[in-house]
């Protein structure tokens, strides 16, 4: 794990790239990071998230910068710059069930091929996918996700990438930082190695890239 500042760290993101990014609307998402995607102009990424929240906030500012051409979200009923780039075909969006989508990104992350759900069931979520029944009941079998990076935003790290995260701030933080080969984690403050209880280590630092204090570009 090494402490970089956002210029670099985003660096090592390239064109293309499919990215995983943290948050719930604006909570728990990396905001400096996201900064640091526009300024270097980061774009043909593929975004895996919960929402897109706003044109103006969060993920909602890479949609409004066109750096994206796909999105796989589970809404984006806030974001009207998504909905008009979608209905004109200038964004791809797959639109998927909440729960679905970060048992998929589970999925990826503890190496399983894959979930088995009735969500969608008898709707046109099932069409083209295989079928599995067990026991006399229908599931849908959706596949692993996993990304090339994940960009996290921790409440605190120590020195070496233990991360702590604050309430529902986790929101999906924790599971995109175990499905992606690269994790870059956005934080409020570095503490003393020790500082963070055992009990609060959400995420092991054995699984952290990088580690950027917020506001630091």
């Amino acid at each position: 794990m090494k402490i970089v500042k956002a210029d670099e760290a985003i660096s090592f993101v390239n064109n293309g790239d499919t990215v995983m990014i943290g948050g719930f609307l604006t909570i728990g998402t990396p905001e400096t990071l996201i900064d640091a995607l526009i300024e270097q102009n980061k774009k043909d990424l593929t975004i895996i998230c919960n929402d897109t929240s706003y044109e103006d906030k969060g993920i909602g500012r890479l949609v409004y910068n066109k750096l994206v051409k796909k999105v796989i979200t589970s809404h984006i009923g806030t974001n009207k710059e998504t909905q008009r780039q979608f209905i004109a075909k200038e964004l791809e969006v797959q639109l998927v069930p909440q729960g679905t989508l970060i048992e998929q990104i589970r999925a990826g992350g503890v190496g399983l091929g894959g979930i088995l759900t009735p969500t969608g069931i008898g709707t046109v979520v099932e069409e083209g996918k295989e079928i599995i029944e067990i026991d006399g009941e229908k599931y849908i079998l959706e596949k692993a996700i996993r990304a090339n990076v994940a960009l996290v935003k921790a409440k605190r790290a120590d020195h070496v990438g233990n991360l702590q995260f604050s309430y529902t701030a986790r929101n999906f933080n924790p599971i995109i930082a175990m499905a992606a080969d690269l994790v870059i984690v956005e934080v409020d403050e570095i503490v003393p190695t020790g500082s963070i209880s055992p009990n609060e280590v959400e995420i092991p630092g054995a699984l952290v890239d990088y580690v950027v204090v917020r506001g630091r570009k």
